[in-house]
Order: C-alpha cells, then structure tokens, then sequence
C-alpha cells in the first residue's frame, strides 16, 4: 500500500489534496530553516527578523491540515489504509510546525550574537548545520514518494545528527571555562546545536511515519523497546 493508493475515487481526492498542502508545508519549513541558518551565517540581522513572519504561514498551514483531517474521518469513516494516511499526514503536519518554531529559535538567537563580537562556532557545527537539512529534506522526499528505503535511510542518519551535537556542546563548555569573555556566544551555539538535533528528530518522525504506512510496521522506538 502506497501513500498514493485509496479505495475510493472522492478519498483519493480528499488524500492527494492533504499530501499536496503537508509537502507544501514541507517546502516552507525547509525555506525557513535554511533563511535561519542563512541569517546566522552572515550575521544578518534583518534576515533573521524576516524568520517570525515567515512562520506565521507554516502555522496557518498546520490549522488548515488539523481540520482537514479531523473532518475527513468525521465525515468519510476512511478504512484502515485511507486512516493511516490521513493520521501520518496529521502528525507530519506538527513535525514541520515545530520545524518552523526551530528555526525561530535559531533566528532568535542570531539577533543576540549580531549584537557580540563575532565567535567562530565549534568545527562540527558546520556538519551538524548539513546533516539536519539533509535530513529533513530526505524525510520529506520520503514522503512524497512514499520510498520506506529512503525514510529508513533518515533513521540510519539520526545518531550522526545526535553525535554532532555532542561535539558542539563539549568544545562550547569548553570554551566557556577557557574563554569567559565568549561564554554567550557558546551558550547560543549549544542552544543552536539543540534546535538542529530537534529538526533531525523530527525529520526522523516523518521517516517512521512514511514506513507506517507504506509497509503496516510501526518502527517508532523500535531500538529501545527491543533492548
């Protein structure tokens, strides 16, 4: 079963619009990441300022999709396969409005160390800056094809993410005991390196989510529940 399958022509049509706004929400938390990051990179105040407003549309989004759903399963009592889509596309649609939130974050910490001399961040932040785009974007191709190879590929990714943040953080607290004078800029790199670690989280939802309901396999916590 494919998220592009549907046992009824009028559902069929009810699913492909939700996919159609989750991906088009997708393309805006992607942007808006990306904006964030870019304003980090180039101290650009303005920049930054722009991520708030940007995240207004990423919500408004996230509102049309919750009650498209909720009325779909009220008024279509969708079968097994048909509910498991509209339900994956639901929780995808809170993944990426907490992307959007991220990326705020991020924003807002670039409006405080504009207004600091500038820190070079830790060296693993630039890995850990590519790998949770790619993740995020691999997730969402995931999705748009319904590809449960390439979701299972953004879980395999997840612990290279949650390795880079560690290094962020260790060699930040380390500047901060050796370099008192650049302690709020390690402060927000650690607060950065947290957001980034939180989007591949996300995307990694999205992932488990795609393999949900291409194969039937619920693979949510599957590491820990086996240990």
């Amino acid at each position: 079963m494919s998220l592009q399958d549907g046992s009824h022509p009028l559902m069929d049509k009810r699913l492909a619009g939700l996919r159609e706004r989750l991906l088009r929400m997708g393309g805006l938390a992607e942007s808006i990441l990306a904006k964030a990051l870019q304003s980090l990179a180039d101290r650009d105040a303005e920049l930054a300022a722009q991520v708030k407003e940007d995240d207004l549309a990423i919500d408004r989004l996230d509102v049309e999709i919750d009650q498209a759903v909720l009325e779909l399963i009220a008024l279509q009592a969708p079968v097994a396969d048909d509910l498991r889509q509209a339900l994956a596309i639901k929780v995808a649609a809170v993944d990426l409005e907490r992307v959007g939130d991220l990326a705020r974050d991020i924003a807002d910490s670039t409006l405080e160390l504009v207004e600091r001399p500038p820190v070079h961040p830790p060296a693993a932040f630039a890995d850990l800056v590519e790998e949770s785009r790619r993740s995020l974007s691999a997730a969402l191709t995931a999705f748009a094809d319904a590809d449960a190879d390439r979701a299972r590929l953004v879980l395999q990714a997840d612990d290279r993410i949650d390795d880079d943040e560690a290094l962020v953080i260790r060699e930040s607290l380390e500047r901060i005991r050796t370099e008192p004078e650049s302690s709020d800029a390690a402060l927000h790199h650690i607060l950065i390196a947290k957001c980034l670690e939180r989007v591949g989280d996300h995307a990694t939802n999205i992932a488990e989510d795609v393999i949900m309901v291409a194969e039937s396999v619920n693979v949510k916590h599957a590491g820990k529940l086996a240990d």
